[in-house]
């Protein structure tokens, strides 16, 4: 509705250059709706043209702008995003459009220093927003893009090894080849098992994404399995090795984040999950650091992934299973439960489907 110059009295189009054979990414919004977004690196400038469109026969204004904005927002307080980008470029002085009109702007030179993302309770995004302004109200749109930033290989990426065991039960020993890994690289490594007076039932390895929003007292982390892979099925004997190799390609992965606008961090974990005979499940969670190696998002797995993990190597030639999502109490429990660093924590599992 517009009277007497309230509401929307134009439409908005938005054309950005050079996006030809440019990478998207796909998000999905609330509600269901999906978007495709162009993909730019942290860098680069952001120039094309906005058309505005009037609805009715003018549009009498006291100004045209377009702003490029950096926010964060939380989904506990949707009203208040926070703005750490704000630039505004002026593209009409006051007065009457009679028909469309496109105006091109150039944001160049505009720091655009983090990701974008898009989690569980906090959103990073980067958007235009063009403005025509009346003498009462304002006709506004929002066109969202997506930002991604290589990064330079670590200096030092050291292995990870450790020793981790129930006393008098249970003593294995497991290694990664290294702690820090792109996006498309694999997890190579192995599990030695060194004493083995548990009767188990098979061994698993999830990729956890921690999600932390906040500090001090009011510091939360949520926790996410983003995938889940069984390596061992059945009961090890002692000094049996079982091989790891784990690819990261198309897990929907995002480089760790620390301390995002002093405001939010994303950390990834290995956790190693083994569960007994009678359904007990002891684990051990190992920090890992992703970088971003390539610009955009590019699957190049040949196989698929999306149900059986067929790449994932598993000792002494088992078969892969299906994938099933771990239920939440699980991590509720999992970050309840204490224990000391080199032993495996445990706690029971609720029997399900």
């Amino acid at each position: 509705m517009n009277f007497l110059g309230f509401g929307n009295s134009a439409n908005f189009v938005f054309k950005l250059n050079s996006i030809k054979g440019r990478p998207t990414k796909t998000v999905k919004h609330e509600g269901g709706s999906i978007e495709e977004l162009v993909i730019f690196q942290g860098d680069e400038p952001i120039r094309g043209e906005v058309t505005v469109v009037p609805k009715g026969k003018k549009v009498e204004h006291i100004g045209i702008k377009i702003e490029l904005v950096g926010q964060i927002e939380f989904l506990y307080d949707r009203g208040n995003p926070i703005e750490f980008t704000s630039l505004v470029r002026e593209l009409a002085a006051p007065g009457v459009l009679y028909f469309e009109k496109s105006f091109e702007f150039d944001f160049s030179n505009v720091e655009k220093k983090y990701e974008s993302y898009n989690g569980l309770n906090v959103q990073l995004r980067y958007f235009l927003r063009a403005t025509v302004s009346k003498p009462y109200g304002q006709s506004t749109k929002e066109q969202d893009f997506w930002v991604q930033s290589i990064q330079p290989e670590p200096v030092m990426n050291n292995n990870i090894k450790m020793e981790v065991g129930i006393e008098d039960c249970l003593h294995i020993e497991f290694e990664y080849e290294k702690s820090k890994y792109h996006l498309h690289d694999s997890v190579v490594g192995k599990i030695f098992f060194q004493l083995v007076r548990l009767k188990l039932d098979h061994m698993e390895i999830n990729i956890q994404r921690w999600e932390s929003t906040g500090s001090g007292m009011n510091k939360t982390t949520e926790k996410e399995i983003l995938s889940k892979f069984e390596i061992m099925d059945g009961s090890p004997v002692r000094e049996e090795c079982i091989p790891v190799r784990l690819y990261l390609d198309g897990k929907k992965l995002t480089p760790s984040y620390d301390n995002v606008n002093n405001m939010f961090s994303v950390r990834y974990f290995l956790n190693l999950v083994l569960v007994d005979q009678s359904g007990r499940r002891y684990f051990k969670a190992q920090e890992i650091t992703l970088w971003r190696k390539d610009f955009g998002y590019f699957c190049r797995s040949p196989f698929p992934l999306d149900v059986y993990e067929s790449r994932f190597i598993l000792g002494l030639a088992r078969a892969a299973t299906p994938l099933r999502v771990e239920h939440r109490a699980d991590l509720a429990r999992e970050a309840a439960t204490g224990a000391r660093a080199t032993d495996f924590e445990q706690y029971e599992v609720e029997h399900g489907p």
